[in-house]
């Protein structure tokens, strides 16, 4: 009697299982890629799965790019990248909706996944999607909202072969973000950014690298091949838009970063000739090296204060000294130690304007005249307490 139990039992499991195979095979995943918005944290666009399931009516976003902007310590955490992003389940028309709300596209790419690959992908998604796993540290280069789909699909699949995307073998993490705010004319947030990370953003991108970004990754999808024994099949097996992207386009300004330095540093030049703005030039040197001594403090603390491993090593110190921030409350007064002060600074911004263009960062080319406005005024200042 308990022998028959047990088989029974063992064949009610199979069956089980078996019959759980067979409904998985009638699913449908696929990479949902979304259109860039207006907002800077949106302009890169956004990736997400779907994964629709007709005979339990279910339709659900696995969405990686979640987080809590209700936090009360949000802006700290964000600032210090100790901010956790998290996996969220929703249903498609919340998310669709959400889209069309803000105008943006949704391209979809349904996977050519078996059944051993389906059941590998959502149990490893559900798992993911559990209170205890759900959370992750979030790194805009390494490990987005992005990444956790490319990882997740190819570690769930059998072998898989991506052709080069990548249009140059030289081309760097800060390379693709410029295009993205280029082509947004976001000139002044390309400068911010630029200002803030340092050389881990201009690494060389493998082909795997480089499918970081939304676009890339649909680049991806399209290029990868599911290889077995017998045979290989592409990874994509539809491709379709589901929403079209109806955002006018963004305007360009001609007041872009480069522009107005460039202005600043013409009338400051222009000034320095006149015998009745020495008071001018006195406040204006003090504001000048005062926020560039706070912004390199701000770049030292984003370097060595927080866990955001593409704010290291970044070579905007050089004119960024964060010892400007206590120099202006001496510059008053004529010092000869002052004199030592502005005229080593003057020989680092001589250094950084040669080596500009050799420098393993590439630096924002609006940074050029406020390096040279900064030398100008350093140089005026080591002749004021030089005697001269």
């Amino acid at each position: 009697m308990k022998k028959l139990v047990g088989v029974f039992v063992l064949s009610w499991f199979f069956q089980s299982l078996q019959a759980q195979q067979d409904s998985l095979c009638n699913i449908r995943i696929s990479l949902l890629t979304c259109s860039p918005g207006e907002d800077l944290y949106s302009i890169w666009g956004h990736s997400a799965l779907r994964v629709v399931d007709r005979s339990a009516n279910k339709d659900i976003i696995y969405n990686y790019g979640t987080f809590d902007f209700d936090d009360p310590a949000f802006y700290s955490k964000f600032t210090r990248g100790k901010l956790l992003y998290f996996v969220s389940v929703q249903k498609f028309e919340n998310f669709l909706e959400e889209y069309q709300y803000y105008q943006r596209g949704i391209t979809e790419q349904v996977l050519d996944l078996s059944c051993s690959e389906k059941v590998k992908l959502v149990s490893a998604l559900q798992e993911n999607a559990k209170e205890e796993n759900k959370y992750y540290t979030y790194d805009f280069i390494v490990d987005n909202c992005t990444t956790r789909l490319r990882d997740i699909v190819f570690k769930n699949a059998n072998t898989v072969t991506t052709r080069d995307i990548r249009s140059d073998e030289k081309i760097t993490f800060r390379n693709l973000i410029h295009k993205y705010l280029d082509s947004s004319y976001q000139y002044w947030s390309k400068l911010g950014i630029d200002i803030l990370l340092g050389t881990p953003l201009d690494k060389k991108l493998t082909n795997n690298e480089a499918m970081f970004l939304p676009d890339y990754l649909l680049k991806g999808f399209d290029s990868t091949s599911i290889s077995n024994v017998n045979y290989s099949r592409p990874l994509v097996s539809e491709k379709r838009e589901i929403l079209k992207p109806a955002l006018s386009k963004p305007k360009s300004t001609i007041f872009t970063p480069l522009v107005v330095f460039a202005i600043i540093l013409v009338l400051i030049l222009a000034l320095s000739f006149a015998s009745n703005a020495g008071k001018f030039l006195s406040v204006f040197d003090f504001m000048l090296f005062f926020l560039t001594g706070a912004l390199g403090i701000f770049l030292m603390f984003m370097w060595f204060g927080t866990d955001h491993p593409e704010c290291k090593n970044n070579f905007n110190i050089a004119w960024a000294l964060p010892s400007h921030f206590v120099v202006i409350f001496f510059m008053f007064r004529r010092s000869r130690w002052l004199k030592y002060y502005f005229f080593i600074n003057s020989m680092i911004l001589v250094l950084l304007l040669v080596l500009w263009q050799w420098l393993p960062q590439e630096m924002n080319g609006a940074l050029i005249p406020i390096v040279c406005l900064l030398l100008v005024r350093s140089y005026t200042q080591y002749k004021k307490n030089s005697g001269k």
